[in-house]
């Protein structure tokens, strides 16, 4: 799967327990250029769509990522339903997801082999791909000051036989907090990501500063990979000011043997929430006793 610094703006493509869970229709875009310097680096592209159905205690949203690497071209697309729990009837609530979905890989054919790799069937003279069945599942839990949750992507490990590759099992944990300082124009939010396929794993731990409810700066650390400086701005729109736009852009420092390669990696991320209000009728009616 692919890895984002801007996690804490898309906990939905990972954990289909979120759909819906903050009473907001919500649109993310994520763009991230990895390992600049490098031919064939990762390039990665999300877009998450999700939204309440409260009169069923539902949400339901859909995750599409591109991601190019070298000769390969994944995509992969995900329709979310989740379940609402308000434990005890307090202020939280509880996301129990599930995801559909499908995973495409594609290889190309602009290869440079040499013996005796160039007699390899696994390098398709002609490029070749595949698709295959994926599904997902997760719990989360939020309130207007904490969110955790636990899931696991890729559950069936489709085999795509045409391009030899086999899809791994992912299992991830994410949680944060909105820490409201003295000042109540300050306000900082740690967060953090654990991310493993069983053979690997990696921690993502970041903590932005909020000033007046709209500007971040923050910073992002990710073992064995990475030093990240985070940006962002965020601003009130509508007539009645129940929509939140938020821009944000982080650069990866890399700090593994690949910094002696890599500039570092770019990423730019685009959000929408808003809340659909139901305006109020007002109800006007006549009476004998009052002219």
């Amino acid at each position: 799967d692919p890895q984002y610094t801007q996690y804490m703006f898309d906990r939905l493509s990972v954990n289909s327990g979120v759909a819906g869970t903050s009473g907001n229709i919500c649109a993310t875009v994520l763009l991230r250029q990895q390992w600049s310097g490098f031919d064939g680096a990762p390039k990665t592209g999300l877009i998450n769509v999700h939204g309440p159905i409260s009169k069923i205690n539902s949400g339901v949203g859909m995750s599409i990522y591109f991601d190019k690497l070298g000769q390969e071209n994944t995509t992969v697309a995900r329709l979310h339903y989740a379940y609402h729990i308000k434990p005890g009837g307090g202020v939280g609530t509880l996301g129990i997801g599930i995801y559909g979905g499908l995973t495409s890989r594609a290889l190309g054919n602009d290869w440079i082999a040499v013996d005796p790799v160039s007699d390899d069937t696994a390098i398709p003279d002609n490029g070749t791909s595949a698709s295959g069945f994926d599904l997902g599942a997760g719990i989360y839990y939020t309130t207007p000051k904490l969110w955790v949750g636990i899931s696991s992507t890729q559950l069936p490990e489709t085999e795509l036989v045409e391009v030899s590759i086999k899809n791994r099992r992912h299992y991830y944990a994410q949680a944060g907090y909105d820490w409201q300082l003295k000042n109540p124009k300050f306000m900082v939010q740690p967060s953090l990501l654990l991310k493993s396929d069983a053979t690997s794993t990696q921690i993502d731990l970041s903590a932005l500063f909020m000033y007046d409810k709209m500007i971040w700066l923050g910073v992002g650390y990710r073992t064995e990979d990475a030093i990240s400086p985070i940006i962002g701005y965020q601003m009130q729109m509508g007539k009645t000011k129940n929509g939140m736009l938020r821009i944000g852009y982080s650069y990866d420092v890399t700090t593994s043997e690949l910094k002696n390669y890599s500039s570092g990696s770019h990423e730019i991320m685009l959000n929408y929430c808003f809340k659909i209000v139901k305006p109020k009728v007002i109800e006007i009616y006549g009476h004998p006793r009052f002219l």
